[in-house]
């Protein structure tokens, strides 16, 4: 077991070879873990210390490469990336691993895969957290195409657009393909109607920087859902709130209450 470094390994679904990696407690009870737009299990999950934590709290702890991002194939089409398609691939990733049923954490874009997740198969999941995606669910989360636009310019330099110019930063960092993450972003933006969050039964922890432009109200999905409840992350904004202590411990604490040990 190691909490630092993880293992990858490799499966295939859909024609594509996904990476992903399985650490913790081999008979702990298993955490799925769906990392954000542009980001890796490594980045989102790794280096902010959650396998860490959730490993040392005896949780089996696995997480994704999402197609498209870190060592999964990255294909260029945006109708590759609809969200109930890539939940299909953590779906599975659990039958690859022989395991039933998950509590499922996803962050930002990785909340909403999870969204379409629990939806598709409520008997997979165990419980929820959205980290870094309220609202913005249902109701959007504002103009992305520029976001593809700055994956695809010519330089850093020539990007303008505020958000633009912090996706293309962030991709450049972790020198992904820029050109499958433009066509992740415009295939990846499906909603959710309120109705159907209304249809999810899953405990739900909806965690959001208060300083977060991007996710949108925690409570007022919180409020759609039967057993939704929200987290305040104080003072972080959409980079910063998923490494977030006290988002770590409301997570554990959560785990402890609803979905079992």
């Amino acid at each position: 077991m190691n909490l630092n470094t993880p293992v990858f390994s490799n499966f295939t679904h859909d024609g594509l070879k996904l990476a992903f990696f399985d650490e913790g407690d081999p008979n702990g009870v298993p955490v799925l873990l769906i990392h954000g737009f542009a980001s890796t299990a490594n980045v989102n999950w790794v280096h902010p210390g959650w396998l860490k934590t959730l490993g040392d709290a005896g949780y089996r702890v696995i997480a994704i490469d999402n197609r498209g991002h870190g060592a999964s194939d990255k294909p260029h089409d945006a109708e590759a990336y609809r969200p109930w398609i890539m939940a299909e691939d953590a779906v599975a990733l659990l039958d690859h691993l022989g395991i039933p049923e998950a509590n499922i954490m996803g962050y930002s874009m990785g909340a909403r895969i999870s969204a379409f997740l629990a939806l598709a198969h409520p008997d997979r999941v165990r419980s929820l957290v959205f980290g870094g995606l309220g609202i913005g669910m249902t109701d959007g989360v504002g103009d992305w195409d520029p976001i593809a636009d700055a994956l695809l310019a010519p330089s850093l330099e020539t990007v303008t657009h505020a958000r633009g110019h912090m996706f293309r930063a962030f991709a450049e960092q972790t020198k992904s393909d820029r050109t499958a993450l433009a066509a992740c972003i415009r295939g990846s933006r499906d909603l959710i109607s309120r109705e159907d969050m209304a249809r999810i039964e899953a405990p739900t922890l909806i965690g959001v920087g208060t300083k977060d432009d991007i996710a949108g109200s925690p409570q007022e999905l919180a409020d759609l859902m039967p057993h939704g409840e929200a987290l305040d992350i104080p003072n972080r904004d959409h980079m910063l709130a998923v490494g977030d202590r006290v988002f770590k411990k409301a997570v554990l604490e959560f785990y402890e209450r609803v979905a079992g040990r």
